[in-house]
């Protein structure tokens, strides 16, 4: 339970979905990609594959004396088992869901060159079409510190008595950056707002996670969501 400010004490109740369900989705087959370049990529867009690179997030980093050691690899996975995937765990949460990489020799063949567990963290679609051109993954081994934008999800809100009054439910923010180990990064975080009544907030610092997990926030008194009035006080209608 965590606390919110209106005035009075209210109460919001916020869950986890554990990162441990979502590592058993699907485990993703890819094989290597030797040469890079806009033809290369169209031939294998193809041949039904999608061209992808994994490499550790430190890669990114600004300064060149952060970066841990890239284990970059080119790579191409299967437009088939793409789709599949972004049917079962949908796109808003693709992103924040862990998946076991498998890197074989070529496709079909038995010879596992590399594995271990990945999370997706961009997906390049086709402006007119929205087919994926390529996918960007970071490694995600136990213990590897990653920064993650956790998707937020609000339920209750056909119960929420502030909204039974005419209240507008305002979603302020759609996901949160955390940064902690990979194994205890949620898929999403949930939250109840059901009992939330006119001008009651959700704020950053109310939503439980794992403890390992830092907010990357300036200010964690920001709200995520509130219940806004359609009335002023004297309940005239709101001139919009």
């Amino acid at each position: 339970m965590s606390r919110l400010w209106r005035g009075l004490e209210a109460v919001v109740q916020t869950r986890t979905v554990s990162p441990t369900i979502s590592h058993h989705y699907h485990t993703i087959q890819a094989i290597p990609r030797e040469c890079t370049g806009s033809r290369v990529s169209s031939r294998d867009r193809t041949q039904g594959r999608i061209p992808a690179v994994v490499f550790s997030q430190g890669l990114l980093e600004k300064n060149p004396a952060n970066r841990s050691p890239s284990r970059k690899q080119l790579l191409t996975t299967e437009r088939k088992q793409i789709q599949t995937i972004l049917k079962s765990v949908k796109p808003p949460f693709f992103c924040s869901t862990m998946f076991q990489l498998q890197i074989r020799a070529g496709s079909g063949s038995s010879v596992l060159l590399e594995s271990g567990r990945v999370l997706p963290i961009k997906i390049h679609r086709d402006e007119e079409s929205g087919k994926i051109l390529n996918l960007v993954f970071v490694w995600a081994d136990e213990g590897t510190h990653l920064e993650v934008a956790v998707p937020l999800v609000f339920k209750g809100e056909e119960d929420c008595p502030g909204i039974k009054k005419g209240g507008y439910f305002n979603r302020i923010r759609t996901s949160l950056k955390f940064i902690g180990p990979a194994e205890h990064i949620p898929q999403k975080i949930e939250v109840d707002v059901s009992k939330l009544d006119i001008d009651d907030r959700v704020f950053m610092h109310d939503l439980e996670v794992h403890p390992s997990l830092k907010l990357l926030s300036k200010n964690e008194r920001m709200p995520i969501c509130k219940i806004v009035p359609t009335y002023t006080e004297n309940r005239d209608p709101m001139k919009i």
